[in-house]
C-alpha cells in the first residue's frame, strides 16, 4: 500500500494526561494528523490546541468514540485512502502502525487490527482481558470474523469505505458492530501484532460505564445477530 496516501486519527475524551504525548508520538510517523476532542470537560483541548501541523477537530459535547472516529474520518477521506486509528490513552505504541501497513496485500483493502500482546499479564485490567473474550465470541456469532483482539482502538480502516458501511453505533460498540458488518459483505479483517502499555491503576483513566456499556454491547450483538441470521437471508435484492 502508499503509506503517503494515510492519515492518523485520534478520538480523545477527557484524556488530558496522555493525548499530547501520544500525539507528539504518532506525528512522527509523517503523515497527517486529525484530533478528534469528543466533547472533553478537562484540560485535554488546551493540552493540544497549539501542537503545530495536526487537524483539531470538536464535537461540542460527548457523542461517543464512534461518532469521533466517523468525523476523523470524513475530515481525512477527501486526501487519504487509509486510517489508522490510535487510543489517546497512551496504551498504544504509534510506530507499530508500520505492522498494520505491512499486513495490506498489494490490491487488498482490508481491516487490520492491532492485536495487543501480553494482554494475558496480571497488570492487564481483568475487564479488558475478560472483555476481549467476550467480544471475539459475539463478533462471531454476528456473522463476523474470527478475531483474538476485537475490541483493540489501534486500527487501520480503508477509505472511503468507512464512511458507507451502515455501523449504527457510536460509542465504543463503533468498533464490534464495524468488524461484523465488514465480514457480511466481504471486507477482509486482519490482525497483525502490536505491543500495548496500561499505565498504574492510580494513573489510568477509562471510560467504561459498568453495566450500562454491559447492556449497551449486549443490545448491540442482540440487534447484529437478528439482523443477520433471521432478518438479512429473507430479504432480495432487485437490480
Amino acid at each position: 500500500m502508499e503509506y503517503n496516501r494515510a492519515a492518523v486519527v485520534i478520538p480523545v475524551y477527557n484524556h488530558e494526561q496522555k493525548v499530547a504525548e501520544v500525539v507528539r508520538e504518532a506525528m512522527r510517523l509523517l503523515l497527517p494528523i486529525y484530533v478528534v476532542d469528543d466533547g472533553s470537560t478537562d484540560g485535554t483541548y488546551e493540552r493540544i490546541k497549539d501542537i503545530p501541523g495536526i487537524t483539531l477537530l470538536r464535537h461540542e459535547k460527548n457523542l461517543g468514540k464512534g461518532a469521533a472516529l466517523m468525523t476523523g474520518f470524513a475530515a481525512a477521506a477527501p486526501t487519504a485512502e487509509w486510517a489508522v486509528t490510535i487510543d489517546a490513552d497512551g496504551q498504544h505504541h504509534p510506530e507499530d502502525a508500520w505492522n498494520l501497513f505491512g499486513a495490506v496485500e498489494q490490491g487488498t483493502r482490508p481491516i487490520v487490527i492491532g492485536c495487543r500482546q501480553g494482554m494475558d499479564h496480571d497488570h492487564v485490567p481483568l475487564a479488558s482481558r475478560f472483555g476481549r473474550g467476550f467480544s471475539n465470541f459475539w463478533v462471531r456469532m454476528s456473522g463476523g470474523p474470527v478475531l483474538t483482539d476485537s475490541q483493540s482502538g489501534f486500527r487501520l480502516y480503508p477509505l472511503p469505505e468507512m464512511l458507507y458501511l451502515p455501523v449504527e453505533a457510536r460509542r465504543f460498540q463503533f468498533e464490534v458492530e464495524v468488524l461484523a458488518r465488514a465480514g457480511w459483505i466481504g471486507i477482509p479483517v486482519l490482525e497483525a501484532p502490536v505491543g500495548v502499555t496500561y499505565a498504574p491503576k492510580k494513573e489510568r483513566v477509562s471510560h467504561y460505564r459498568g453495566f450500562v456499556d454491559f447492556f449497551r454491547n449486549a443490545a448491540t450483538f442482540s440487534r447484529l445477530i437478528v439482523l443477520r441470521w433471521f432478518i438479512l437471508p429473507f430479504i432480495r435484492f432487485e437490480g
